[in-house]
């Protein structure tokens, strides 16, 4: 029998742990880049055909629109106004956004300007989306709440950066340099004056939005969650910026530093109980989705299969589809391999290999469905959110596999005027050296060395 006091331990270890650290850095940075890749990837192929999904000469009209919201009190901007113009404004916003969010600049910021963007174009013409843009939908939301911005990012790029120069400057300076290099690697907030303009504008938007939005923003209903409305959360959010701003200018002088330290642990709290509701959110949409297959007869019988791959709709590949279709046995086996796999997924979570195996399964499931079916977009946006379940070791090699390539192009990328070695000889070559040397005497390299490993830590 477990004692009180080991039991106290235990509870005490695991509060420090999800209070001292944002877990999966590496996963929800995954999430952020797919998904933001996914809508913009959507949203620049429907380019020509946007007024017709969401914009004015849409079927669902913006009267209809504006019906529906007023009765179901969805979030869009877009039923603010139905002129064109205003429409070509939301499109690029979310398209300017998602593109921020994936690269990961000022992700706190960008992940609630790429909600926004989502949000008001899905709920503009609901009858459009299929599952993943429900996914996405949900996704847009839940990241808003996490620190996916940690690893491969911009800003992680940036901090490394300013962490390695501070570093550089208080070498050899004794404790009060590294005391100057810690705060430099923490950055100065009073000189981040793209973050401040940056905060300033975005609630002067907000303010504006408050004010003259038709219909107006609720602030204690209709909203996120029950009982606080999109004005309620949108301020309170811009409101934490400001507060998180205020306590690292005077950080040191409020409570001896307490109230940074409480405010970051609640900052790791809620990226974890962020990660934990992504992760319920996965094991939930496979886990009914097996669950309801079961119950129907087609996939008791093992023939559900059979029929979507003889729908023109879903036929990218007709050939292709109708020699699958055409044996039972393979029809039959993916019919309750597809039933078995996602009834079991929640369940295989508790043994890590066979979670591994499991995964690699289902992407190759949605890749099948990519090609066989159509439906390439759903298939990316379920392979990116399967990707909370992936070791933070294969996302690393991935991201250094990746890093490899893009500096293995970049090193072939000529650089410089056409024919400077031709003119230059041995001179140039010369130069080109010292410069080299002098830039390896000066220090090390801000991409490499401890910068860089500490970001990769996570």
């Amino acid at each position: 029998m477990v004692s009180v006091a080991t039991w106290r331990g235990s509870c005490a270890a695991a509060f420090a742990r999800v209070t001292s650290a944002s877990l999966g850095p590496y996963q929800t940075a995954a999430i952020r880049i797919g998904l933001s890749f996914t809508w913009l990837f959507f949203l620049v192929r429907e380019w020509f055909n946007s007024q017709e999904l969401y914009g004015p000469d849409a079927p669902w009209s913006w009267e209809l629109a504006r019906r529906l919201i007023a009765d179901n009190h969805a979030f869009t901007v877009l039923v603010w106004s139905g002129a064109g113009w205003w429409f070509k404004l939301v499109y690029l916003f979310a398209m300017v956004s998602a593109l921020l969010f994936m690269l990961g600049w000022r992700t706190r910021t960008t992940s609630v300007l790429y909600m926004i963007g989502v949000l008001s174009l899905q709920n503009r013409s609901v009858f459009v989306g299929d599952g993943g843009d429900n996914v996405l939908h949900l996704m847009a939301i839940y990241t808003v709440f996490t620190r996916c911005g940690e690893v491969w990012s911009l800003d992680a790029r940036r901090a490394a950066r300013r962490g390695a120069a501070a570093r550089r400057g208080a070498a050899g300076r004794g404790a009060e340099g590294r005391s100057a290099a810690a705060r430099g690697a923490a950055g100065d907030p009073r000189r981040d004056v793209t973050g401040i303009v940056l905060w300033a504008v975005c609630g002067a938007g907000l303010l504006a939005a408050t004010l003259l939005a038709d219909p107006a923003l609720t602030w204690t209903d209709h909203g996120p969650v029950p009982g606080v409305g999109w004005a309620a959360a949108l301020w309170a959010v811009w409101l934490l910026h400001g507060v998180w701003w205020l306590v690292r200018v005077r950080g040191a002088a409020l409570a001896g530093g307490q109230v940074r330290a409480v405010l970051a642990a609640f900052g790791h709290l809620l990226h974890n109980a962020a990660l934990l509701v992504i992760m319920g959110e996965v094991c939930l949409i496979y886990g009914a989705a097996g669950w309801y297959k079961i119950q129907g007869s087609l996939w008791q019988d093992g023939t559900a299969l059979y029929y979507p791959l003889h729908l023109d709709y879903f036929s990218p590949w007709p050939a292709l589809s109708h020699a699958l279709a055409a044996s039972g046995v393979v029809v039959l086996l993916l019919s309750y391999g597809t039933v078995a796999a996602q009834a079991a997924f929640p369940f295989t979570l508790l043994n890590r290999r066979v979670k591994n195996v499991l995964l690699v399964l289902m992407m190759f499931e949605h890749l099948g469905i990519a090609v066989l079916l159509g439906l390439p977009f759903f298939s990316l946006v379920m392979i990116f959110v399967d990707a909370v379940f992936l070791p933070t070791s294969w996302l690393r090699r991935g991201g250094e596999l990746v890093a490899g390539r893009a500096r293995w192009v970049a090193e072939r990328v000529p650089v410089g005027v056409p024919g400077q070695r031709g003119v230059g000889g041995a001179d140039a070559d010369a130069g080109a050296n010292a410069g080299t040397g002098a830039a390896s005497d000066a220090g090390p390299d801000p991409g490499r060395g401890p910068g860089r490993d500490r970001v990769r830590a996570g």
